[in-house]
Formats: C-alpha cells, sequence, structure tokens
C-alpha cells in the first residue's frame, strides 16, 4: 500500500503531548511515565489507532503504548484521540521501526504485545520483514515478561500459516489459534475490532488468531 505523504505529520508528530519524543530514554523504565506498577501493553503496527484506544478505555488497569513508523499514519491516530470526547490516561504513541523494540523497551518490561494484520510481505525474499517472522519473534522475546504473550490476528492465511510454522520452529509455545475468530463465541467475546478486521469480515473474509509466548 503506498502511503499518502502529508508534509505536516512529522511536525504533528513531534509537538503531540500523546507522542512520546526519544522513546529509548525511557528503556527499562517505562512505568515510570504512569508512576505506576500497572503491566504494559504493547500493539506494534497500530496503523490509525482504533484498536488500542478502545483497550485502553476497556483497561484502565493496564498501561498501553502505541508503536507506528509512519508519522502520516501516526497523524491519524493523533487526530482521532484529539477528537474523542473520553480522556485517556493509560496510553502514549511511539513514532519508530519495530527493529528498534529492544533498543526502546527492557527487558521483561512489556506484558502483551498485539500485532494485528501486519503487512504480509508476500515475496519470499521480504520474509524477515514480517512482523511474526523469527527475527521479530526473537525481539519480542527480549522484552517480553516470563510469561508474557503475544496476540496476532490477520485476514491472510499464508500469513498465517508462515507464522504458525516460524513459532514452531523458533521453540515458542502456542497457547490458542483459530482459523475463524469471528466464527467462535467464546473467542470472540472479548475481542475488539481494528479497522481493518471491520473491513475484511464484512467482505467474508475469516480471521485468524494466534495467542504464543516465548
Amino acid at each position: 500500500m503506498r502511503l499518502r505523504n502529508i508534509p505536516e505529520a512529522k511536525e504533528i508528530v513531534r509537538d503531540s503531548p500523546f507522542v512520546i519524543q526519544e522513546p529509548c530514554r525511557l528503556r527499562g523504565r517505562w512505568r515510570d511515565v504512569w508512576d505506576n506498577d500497572h503491566p504494559i501493553h504493547l500493539e506494534v503496527g497500530m496503523g490509525k489507532g482504533r484498536f488500542l484506544m478502545e483497550m485502553s478505555l476497556r483497561h484502565t488497569e493496564i498501561d498501553h503504548v502505541g508503536m507506528e513508523m509512519y508519522d502520516s499514519v501516526l497523524l491519524r491516530a493523533i487526530q482521532r484521540r484529539q477528537a474523542m470526547e473520553e480522556v485517556i490516561e493509560n496510553l502514549y504513541f511511539v513514532c519508530a521501526d519495530a527493529r528498534l523494540l529492544p533498543e526502546i523497551f527492557g527487558e521483561k518490561e512489556i506484558q502483551k504485545i498485539y500485532l494485528n494484520f501486519s503487512d504480509p510481505w508476500p515475496k519470499a525474499r521480504h520474509a524477515k520483514r514480517r512482523l511474526t517472522s523469527r527475527q521479530f519473534l526473537r525481539k519480542y522475546g527480549q522484552i517480553l515478561s516470563p510469561d508474557g504473550t503475544i496476540e496476532f490476528k490477520t485476514d491472510n492465511e499464508d500469513l498465517f500459516a508462515f507464522s504458525l510454522q516460524e513459532i514452531k520452529e523458533t521453540g515458542w509455545t502456542l497457547l490458542d489459534h483459530t482459523y475463524d475468530l469471528h466464527g467462535d463465541k467464546e473467542r470472540s467475546r472479548e475481542n475488539v475490532m481494528t479497522e481493518y478486521e471491520e473491513r475484511f469480515s464484512s467482505q467474508g473474509n475469516k480471521i485468524c488468531k494466534l495467542v504464543a509466548r516465548p
């Protein structure tokens, strides 16, 4: 997908009170941001932020960080949040590449990582760019707590199959998975949909989900 460049995006992201600037300086002490001992959940590639804003409102006992590498996309999340009537105190955004995760978060600092409808990078030579590749699983393992997990949703069955294989071959533990999240009442009970999820499911696409830990 070609991203439209928005000239003012960099400046808005830089000046937004919702965005943590120079996040690497907080490595190992993210709880200082909120001055509490709540668990911290992270969404990697949060897009326009709908999912994580809803999760933050539902779970005020959890602190959240949304990571998005494109400032033109993060701008939309900032605008969405500015337009909300509700005040969200347990969520901050970070504009950074996921490859920098171990430089931004300390060991065992994150309790859960959400990966929602990540870019499938369909060409085989780009496999290592997929957010469920073993290269990224290794990075997640560095920052997740001992009982920490990742939750991954996609409508792309090829990417899902690849993800299951990577989890198996890297020694991660697959805790749960389904090829039809919305067709399972129990699994979908507390499900929060993203923009993509709502669109894809309305088109009749089945949503796959897995939960795994290092």
